[in-house]
C-alpha cells in the first residue's frame, strides 16, 4: 500500500510572473516493497509537468490565483496500474533573502520510516514516515552560517538515546564539513555558502545508532539540490574573431559565427545567452551591413554593397547578455569580430596608353621589343589582379610572345622567331588584357582591355650563305692537278646594303684543293684518290669561308661533297700473305682470296695463276680456282722440304682494262703431327728459318761458348802472372798500369843508370838467379825469400783499394827482409798528384830533420826504420 502526503510549495515573489519550467518541489511515492516503477501525472499538464523522477515543474508564466493555487499530482503503477494521488497547494511568500529564512516556518522534520516487526509470529506493519524529497538550497547564500536545512529524527528516541550522522560527499567525504548534523537533535546544516557551478547536487546519508553504536533505523537518503543564481558573466571562446566575406555578396550571405559560454545553468535563464551587434565600423555605406542570430551567434549579411577597393575590413563589438538577453536582470560581455572583405574579379585590367611602341634588331630572339602597362584595381598579387596578355592580331607566323612581369604586371613584349628585315619591315600587334581568373558575373571588359603595339624592325649585316650547302658533285678519282671541278659561290641576304664577298678555305684534309678569292672557282692542286683515308664512303668534303665587308664583317661556311668514282688504279694483292701448310699434300690446302682497294666492277671476281719462272714453282705447287673471289693452293709433289717458301700468285681483277698483279705468298712448311699440325720443331720454322740455318746457329752458339771460355781462363791466368805487381795507389790516385814520366826519381846520381824497362814492364825483370855475381844495383832488394804478398786483381772494383792496401801493409810489416829503401816490388810509381814527393834523395835531405816523423812508427817496422834515418834519429 502507498503511503500519501500533502505537498505545500511556496512561490518566491520575484519568479511569480517567470515560473516557466523553474523547479519548485519534488514529489516521491513509496511502496512497501520500494521496487515498484512508478508512473507521474499532473491535473494540470498545461502549467505544470512531472519528470519520471518526481521533478515538479512550472511549464509557463503565469501569475497566481486561487485558480492556480492547487493541482493533484498522480501516481500509477506500471505493472498493475494502481493509481494513487497527492494533493499541492501553492502559495506566495517574498524573494529569498536572509531575513526570510529566518522567518520562514520552522525547519522541516524527517522521520526515519518504521520497519516491520514480528508480533505473536505474525509480520505487522508499522507506521512510517513518508519518502524525503531533495532539498533546494540557494548558492552565494549569505547566512548566517551554520545555516539550518532540516531536523531528522527517529521515533524511537523516546525510549532510547540515539546518535545521528550523516556520510557522503559534503560530509565526511571531499569536500568535508560542508553539511553537519547534530548528534544529538538531528539538526542537519549547511556551514559555508554554495557554488553550483562547483557541485551542483549533493547526496547524503542519515544514520541513526545507540549510545552502543548499534544500528536501529536504515540509512535514509537525503538529496540536496543547489539552486543556480546568476552570478556569473558570459565568457566568448575567443575575445577577436576574424571572419571573410566575398566583396558583392548578395544580403543574407553567412560570414562567421561567434560562440560566448556561461558557467550558470544552461537549462535556466541564468545561463540562456542572447547575441546582438553593438557597433560597426566604418558605417559605410550602410551602418548595418552585418547581422547576428540572437541565438545562434552567426554572423550574416543584411545590406548589399560590399566593396573591397572602398572598404577592405570592419569591426564589429558584440555583446553576449545571460536572462535570455534581459538588459534589466541579465549579465553581459563584449567581443570584437574582424570581417574582413575578400576581392573578387570585379576590376578588369586597362592598358595605360591605347599604342605603344618598340623595334627590333632582324634575326635577333629572345630580347624585349615593348613593355606594356596596365591598372588594376583588385588586390595586387592575387588571381584576380594577376594580368595575362594574348595577341589577338597582327602576328599571324607567331613570331612574338608576351610574359607577364610577376611584379609590376607588366607585359613584356619578345620576340621567339628571327625576323628577316628584307621580308617584314614593321609589325603592328592587337593585345588584349585579362586576369588569370574570369571576370565576376555581369562584368564587361572595356575597350581600355586592349591595345596596339608597333614594332620596328631594323636592318643589321647579315651572314653571306652557300646554296645549296651542301654542295655535292660527281667527279673520278685520279683527276690531274689543275683541273677546275665546279664553282662554289654564296649569297648575300643584304638586298639593301652593297657589299663585296670573298672566298677562302676553311678544312681540305688531304690539300687536294683551291678556291679563287673572287669568283669561288675551286680547282684541284693534287690528284684525287678514292683510296684516300680522308675519302669517306667515297664522298670528299672540303669547308669553305665567304666573308662579306660590311659592318661588322659577317661570313657563312658552306661544304662541297665530292663523290669519287672508282677507276682501276689499284692491282689486286694476295691474302693472307702467309699460310703453313704440310710438307705432304694431304690432308693441308691453303685457301687465298685477293684483296683489291678498288670497288665493283674494277675489283672482283679475280683471276689466279702460277707465273712460268721459277719452274720450281710450277713444279713444286697447283692453284685451283674455286670462285671469282677464292682459289687453293696446294702441294703438287708428295713431299717438301719444311722450311719458309715465297710462292709468287698472278691475281688479275675484273676491271676494264683489268689489272694483274703478282703478289708473294709466304708459305711455312712444316712437320705435322697425327692430326695435321705442326709440331714444337716447326714453330722455329714458323720464325723465318730453315732447317740448316737453324744448324748453323746452334754451331755459331757453341764456337761464342768456347772463345768466351777461353777469355776466362786467359784472365784468370794473367791475374796470377800479376799479383806480385800489383800498385799500392790511394783509390784517390788509382791509376792502374799507365805509365807516368817523372823529372827526377830515387837516389840521385845513380838514378842515371837505371834501366826503365823494369818499371814499364815489371813482368819481364830477369830472376835474381840467372843474373851475374856482382852487378846487383845498390838500391836493388837483397836476394831473399818472396814474401807472400796479396795479389790485385787486374781490374779491382775501387771500393776494394783500401782493403788491398791494408793488406799490403800488414804483410809488409811482417816482412823481415823489407829494405829500408825504395823497393821495385812496393813502389811500382808514384801516380799524378802524389802528396809524398819524391823519394830518389832522402840521404841528401837535411832540412826534415827538423820535423817531427815519429807517426810513421805506427806504420811498421818499414816505416821505423825511415823515420829514424830521415827524421835524424841516433841509427
Amino acid at each position: 500500500m502507498f503511503l500519501l502526503r500533502r505537498y505545500v510549495c511556496i512561490f518566491t515573489e520575484k519568479l511569480k510572473n517567470q515560473a516557466e519550467l523553474y523547479v519548485f518541489l519534488s514529489v516521491k511515492f513509496s511502496n512497501c516493497n520500494g521496487k515498484r516503477k512508478v508512473q507521474y501525472e499532473s491535473s494540470e499538464p498545461a502549467d505544470f509537468k512531472v519528470d519520471e523522477d518526481g521533478m515538479v515543474y512550472a511549464v509557463r508564466s503565469f501569475p497566481l490565483s486561487s485558480e492556480h493555487a492547487k493541482f493533484l499530482i498522480y501516481a500509477q503503477d506500471k505493472e498493475t496500474q494502481e493509481k494513487w494521488q497527492v494533493a499541492v497547494k501553492l502559495s506566495l511568500k517574498p524573494t529569498l533573502t536572509e531575513e526570510s529564512v529566518k522567518e520562514s516556518a520552522e525547519v522541516e522534520e524527517i522521520v526515519f520510516p518504521r520497519q516491520f516487526s514480528k508480533h505473536s509470529g505474525h509480520l505487522q506493519r508499522q507506521k512510517r514516515d513518508w519518502v524525503i524529497p531533495p532539498i533546494n538550497l540557494p548558492e552565494n547564500s549569505r547566512g548566517p552560517f551554520p545555516q539550518e536545512l532540516v531536523r531528522i529524527r527517529s521515533d524511537r528516541d523516546k525510549n532510547l538515546s540515539l546518535r545521528y550522522s550523516v556520510t557522503g560527499p559534503g560530509a565526511d567525504q571531499p569536500p568535508t564539513g560542508i553539511f553537519i548534523i547534530n548528534p544529538i537533535s538531528g539538526q542537519l546544516s549547511v556551514t559555508k555558502p554554495l557554488d553550483r557551478e562547483q557541485i551542483a547536487r549533493f547526496h547524503l546519508r542519515a544514520h541513526a545508532v545507540d549510545i552502543n553504536g548499534n544500528q536501529v533505523e536504515n540509512p535514509i537518503d537525503i538529496v540536496i539540490n543547489v539552486i543556480d543564481m546568476n552570478d556569473n558573466r558570459p565568457e566568448f571562446l575567443h575575445q577577436v574573431w576574424n571572419g571573410t566575406v566575398p566583396e558583392g555578396s548578395k544580403p543574407g550571405t553567412y560570414v562567421m559565427t561567434v560562440t560566448a559560454i556561461d558557467a550558470d545553468d544552461p537549462n535556466a535563464l541564468n545561463g540562456m545567452l542572447r547575441y546582438r551587434i553593438l557597433s560597426q565600423a566604418p558605417s559605410t555605406p550602410s551602418p548595418n551591413m552585418f547581422t547576428i542570430n540572437n541565438e545562434t551567434g552567426d554572423i550574416i549579411t543584411v545590406a548589399a554593397g560590399l566593396d573591397r577597393e572602398k572598404v577592405q575590413q570592419y569591426t564589429l563589438i558584440i555583446q553576449a547578455t545571460d536572462m535570455e538577453g534581459n538588459p534589466t536582470y541579465g549579465l553581459s560581455n563584449t567581443a570584437t569580430a574582424i570581417i574582413t572583405v575578400t576581392d573578387v574579379n570585379d576590376n578588369p585590367p586597362e592598358f595605360t596608353a591605347m599604342t605603344f611602341y618598340g623595334e627590333v634588331p632582324e634575326n635577333r630572339v629572345d630580347i624585349i621589343v615593348a613593355n606594356l602597362t596596365v591598372t588594376d584595381k583588385d588586390q595586387p598579387h592575387t588571381p584576380a589582379w594577376n594580368a595575362v596578355y594574348r595577341i589577338s592580331g597582327g602576328d599571324p607566323t607567331g613570331r612574338f610572345a608576351i610574359q607577364t612581369d610577376p611584379n609590376s604586371n607588366d607585359g613584356l613584349v619578345t620576340v621567339v622567331k628571327p625576323i628577316d628585315f628584307e621580308t617584314n619591315r614593321m609589325f603592328v600587334l592587337t593585345v588584349a588584357a585579362e586576369n588569370q581568373v574570369p571576370l565576376a558575373k555581369g562584368i564587361q571588359h572595356p575597350p581600355q582591355s586592349t591595345a596596339t603595339v608597333s614594332v620596328t624592325v631594323i636592318d643589321v649585316n647579315e651572314n653571306p650563305y652557300f646554296a645549296p650547302n651542301p654542295k655535292i658533285i660527281r667527279q673520278e678519282e685520279g683527276l690531274h692537278a689543275g683541273t677546275m671541278l665546279t664553282t662554289f659561290t654564296a649569297q648575300d641576304p643584304d638586298r639593301y646594303m652593297q657589299q663585296n664577298i670573298r672566298y677562302t678555305k676553311l678544312s681540305d684534309p688531304a690539300n687536294w684543293l683551291k678556291i679563287d678569292p673572287v669568283n669561288g672557282q675551286i680547282t684541284t692542286i693534287a690528284v684525287l684518290d678514292r683510296e684516300s683515308p680522308n675519302v669517306k664512303n667515297n664522298i670528299y668534303n672540303a669547308t669553305f669561308l665567304a666573308s662579306d665587308n660590311g659592318i661588322p664583317p659577317m661570313s657563312g661556311t658552306g661544304t662541297l661533297q665530292i663523290y669519287l668514282l672508282d677507276i682501276n688504279d689499284n692491282a689486286p694483292q694476295v691474302l693472307p700473305q702467309e699460310a703453313e701448310t704440310c710438307e705432304t699434300p694431304d690432308p693441308n690446302s691453303i685457301n687465298i682470296t685477293a684483296l683489291d682497294y678498288d670497288i665493283d666492277p674494277n675489283a672482283g671476281p679475280f683471276a689466279f695463276d702460277l707465273p712460268l719462272s721459277p719452274v720450281t714453282i710450277k713444279r713444286n705447287w697447283t692453284i685451283t680456282r674455286l670462285n671469282g673471289d677464292f682459289a687453293q693452293l696446294n702441294l703438287k709433289i708428295k713431299f717438301l722440304e719444311a722450311g719458309i717458301y715465297e710462292v709468287p700468285i698472278i691475281i688479275t681483277d675484273s676491271g676494264n682494262p683489268p689489272k694483274s698483279n703478282i703478289s708473294i705468298l709466304r708459305v711455312k712448311v712444316c712437320q705435322c703431327d697425327s692430326n695435321g699440325d705442326c709440331t714444337d720443331v716447326d714453330r722455329i720454322v714458323g720464325a723465318g728459318l730453315g732447317t740448316g740455318a737453324i744448324i748453323a746457329i746452334l754451331l755459331c752458339i757453341i764456337i761464342l761458348l768456347i772463345l768466351v771460355l777461353m777469355f776466362v781462363v786467359w784472365m784468370k791466368r794473367r791475374d796470377k802472372e800479376r799479383q806480385a805487381k800489383q800498385l799500392l795507389i790511394d783509390p784517390e790516385d788509382d791509376v792502374r798500369d799507365n805509365i807516368l814520366k817523372y823529372d827526377e826519381e830515387g837516389g840521385g846520381e845513380e838514378d842515371q843508370d837505371y834501366d826503365l824497362s823494369q818499371l814499364q814492364q815489371p813482368d819481364t825483370v830477369e830472376p835474381d838467379a840467372i843474373k851475374p855475381v856482382g852487378i846487383r844495383r845498390m838500391d836493388e832488394r837483397p836476394i831473399h825469400a818472396e814474401p807472400q804478398y796479396p795479389v790485385r786483381s787486374a781490374a779491382p772494383h775501387p771500393g776494394d783499394i783500401g782493403d788491398f792496401i791494408n793488406e799490403g801493409l800488414k804483410a809488409a810489416d811482417n816482412d823481415p827482409t823489407a829494405p829500408p829503401y825504395d823497393s821495385l816490388l812496393v813502389f811500382d810509381y808514384e801516380g799524378s798528384g802524389s802528396t809524398a814527393g819524391s823519394l830518389s834523395s832522402l840521404n841528401s835531405s837535411s832540412s826534415g830533420g827538423e820535423q817531427d816523423y815519429d807517426y810513421l812508427n805506427d806504420w811498421g817496422p818499414r816505416f821505423k826504420k825511415l823515420a829514424d834515418m830521415y827524421g835524424g834519429g841516433d841509427d
